[in-house]
């Protein structure tokens, strides 16, 4: 087994945690566990092959992520923007359903939940974006533009020791923001937010699946894997997600998350947890704010 730690991305970080579930379903020879330190880091591993050499092998080109189902225009189906009628993303999501990365759709939006307008809701994870990159695709191709040399990029990344670029990156990260006191630009480390965006193949969303022909604001709201109502909040939630101690693959945090309950801290130890975290909310100056942003609180 190849080994290699990488002190840039902290558990604790929710953008980092998401790149190292996307490195696995990226390159399905990698394995993820996280340190024990008080600051646990990822620690990527294969049978087969150097980690590194790896994802720089499976890295996506542009072609490929072009052709997502989630792009824009995709073959002969409806055309998808920011705001997706139901209609134009059943004819989609069946037209994708063969296809290996047809969650895509279903891990950033679902048709159970459509509001009145009957557009279908997006996940958590797929946050309206500032100016005219609106809608996550959009934003997924311009901040893998910046990733110009994916071997020393990745490496860097892995390392902690990157280049930011000036980018809001899938739009939910909060190491991206500078000061509230100044009017800075958004900087993210282009490697973690393309990976992030594969991570979210293990974060499907759904909702109640209100009949929408009788009343379509029955429930509007998109419930992803991992996101839990917050406790007396009514309809607020936070995002939980676990470190464990034991190499696993894609299939095997698929698994875990399915397995490990954060409030049952009694049966963490057996599923190899050592810590977690929830996510903390971005709170915004005003009602006129569009800013979105992750933060996180250990459990």
């Amino acid at each position: 087994m190849t080994e290699i730690a990488c002190p840039g991305w902290r558990a604790s970080w929710v953008n980092a945690w998401l790149a190292a579930m996307g490195a696995t379903v990226l390159d399905e020879c990698i394995r993820v566990h996280w340190t024990t330190d008080a600051e646990p880091v990822a620690v990527l591993s294969s049978e087969e092959i150097d980690p590194v050499d790896a994802l720089v092998r499976s890295w996506p080109d542009v072609e490929l992520l072009s052709r997502l189902p989630i792009a824009e225009n995709w073959g002969d189906a409806a055309r998808l923007q920011r705001r997706v009628p139901v209609e134009a993303f059943a004819t989609r999501a069946r037209a994708a359903r063969n296809d290996e990365h047809s969650w895509t759709l279903s891990s950033t939006m679902t048709d159970l939940s459509v509001d009145e307008r009957g557009e279908v809701a997006h996940a958590p994870f797929d946050p309206a974006g500032p100016g005219t990159i609106k809608w996550l695709h959009h934003r997924l191709l311009k901040v893998h533009g910046h990733v110009d040399d994916p071997a020393a990029r990745l490496l860097d990344s892995l390392l902690g020791q990157t280049d930011r670029v000036k980018d809001n990156g899938l739009g939910f990260d909060q190491t991206r923001l500078g000061s509230l006191q100044d009017a800075t630009d958004p900087w993210v480390d282009p490697v973690i937010e393309v990976l992030a965006f594969f991570g979210l193949a293990l974060l499907p969303v759904r909702g109640r699946g209100a009949d929408r022909k009788l009343d379509r604001s029955a429930d509007v709201s998109a419930r992803q894997r991992g996101w839990r109502e917050i406790e007396g909040s009514g309809t607020r939630r936070s995002f939980h997600w676990p470190a464990w101690s034991q190499p696993l693959d894609r299939h095997g945090i698929d698994a875990l998350l399915d397995a490990w309950n954060p409030e049952r801290e009694a049966g963490w130890a057996r599923l190899g947890v050592h810590a977690a975290w929830r996510s903390v909310q971005f709170e915004r100056r005003s009602s006129a704010d569009s800013t979105r942003a992750i933060g996180s609180e250990r459990l």
